[in-house]
């Protein structure tokens, strides 16, 4: 009699496939389920494997427009950053594929959910468990590291890179072509966007529109043009730092423009304030997994708030590893006047009234030191 149902989250893996046999052989019925967030998988193997390894079924849902704009676009909107540098390609997929495997243990009456993670130091016994019951896993010395794929990035990580001072050989990248290897002619394009969210590119001519395929559209223009290599030593949530190396082509490209035209319509005291707290906050508690709080819905709203008057164009240039924003746009929500800003007009306001300006400003410096003086510091001393 079985011990319950188990909806598994199944990749076709060493650690999931391991998961699978022995959770069969604990006496669990299982259930496979897999989330398509846009990898790059041959579906209909790991759906044979799983079957074959004693599955009583295998899941596969597609979740590349939920992932793309319920997740994807508000990363975009917020220009989402984890310690300056990591764009968080893996956070942002792990709530899609979450919520998406409860729906399914729901809809099948199981009742566990599980997913496979290597035990750190856990992998060599892994390989000895595979062995024993004859699974077929596909660690090869080819690739000695792990690499984790979606819609927005591939990430690498173990094995040699664990070396920080290793650099990652050329055939560890697959979403970005080297930028040695790059086209000698750059590719020009403009992203539309609306209310912070990109809608539209135009690329040679040709217009793209739709969620999915604008992104995968811009991660292809990263991809032949070698944009969005990072290669970091980051600090995890549990205190540990880890050696990381991502190409992430489409949100490199996307977060670029969206903060260049954030310059032109967005108001400089909402993007201080928005950059401060939102930006920095929401990125943390994607990469802390705590996608599904209340602090998160409540920073959601002001990421929506920052963005509604972020509409407009940006046209940009893709060049060998760097992608160039050529000029901005908007005829919806432009702050910026030309008139106001020239060096040749009086519009607006004269030279004579920064007078007044400077006079209130100096007040607390002044004070500031005075005070200095008084105690004897010098004022160039720190």
């Amino acid at each position: 009699m079985s011990k319950g149902r188990v909806c598994l989250a199944y990749s076709g893996g060493l650690d999931t496939s391991t998961i699978l046999v022995w959770l069969i052989s604990e006496g669990y019925t299982v259930v496979c389920f897999l989330a398509d967030v846009g990898q790059e998988e041959d579906w209909a193997a790991v759906e044979k494997k799983a079957l074959s390894l004693g599955a009583e079924r295998m899941i596969i849902d597609n979740l590349q427009e939920e992932f793309v704009e319920k997740v994807i676009h508000r990363a975009i909107q917020c220009n989402a950053i984890y310690e300056d540098r990591y764009l968080l390609g893996t956070s942002l997929a792990r709530p899609i594929i979450a919520k998406a495997q409860v729906k399914a243990a729901i809809e099948n009456n199981c009742d566990f959910v599980s997913h496979g993670c290597t035990g750190k130091g856990g992998r060599a016994d892994l390989l000895r468990y595979a062995a024993e019951k004859k699974i077929p896993v596909s660690s090869t010395p080819k690739e000695p590291w792990s690499k984790d794929d979606n819609l927005v990035h591939c990430s690498y990580e173990a094995g040699i890179l664990e070396d920080p001072d290793h650099t990652p050989p050329k055939e560890l990248w697959t979403r970005t072509v080297d930028p040695l290897d790059a086209p000698n002619e750059p590719t020009d394009f403009s992203i539309h966007f609306e209310a912070g969210i990109p809608v539209k590119v135009i690329l040679a001519g040709q217009e793209t529109t739709g969620s999915v395929a604008v992104f995968k559209l811009l991660n292809k223009i990263g991809h032949d043009n070698g944009v969005g290599r990072i290669d970091i030593v980051e600090n995890r949530f549990i205190g540990l730092k880890s050696r990381g190396c991502y190409d992430t082509p489409g949100l490199t490209i996307a977060r670029l423009a969206h903060l260049d035209l954030e310059g032109l319509v967005l108001d400089g005291r909402v993007r201080e304030l928005r950059d401060q707290f939102v930006t920095h906050s929401w990125s943390r508690l994607l990469y802390n997994g705590l996608y599904f709080s209340p602090e998160r819905e409540f920073l959601d709203n002001s990421i929506l708030f920052s963005s509604q008057n972020t509409t407009g164009v940006v046209r940009l240039r893709a060049y060998k590893g760097h992608v160039y924003v050529l000029g901005r746009s908007s005829n919806a929500s432009n702050l910026y006047s030309e008139e106001a800003a020239s060096m040749d007009s009086l519009e607006g306001f004269s030279p004579q009234d920064t007078t007044g300006f400077i006079a209130i400003q100096a007040i607390r410096l002044k004070k500031y030191g005075e005070q200095r003086d008084k105690d004897g510091n010098s004022l160039t001393q720190s």
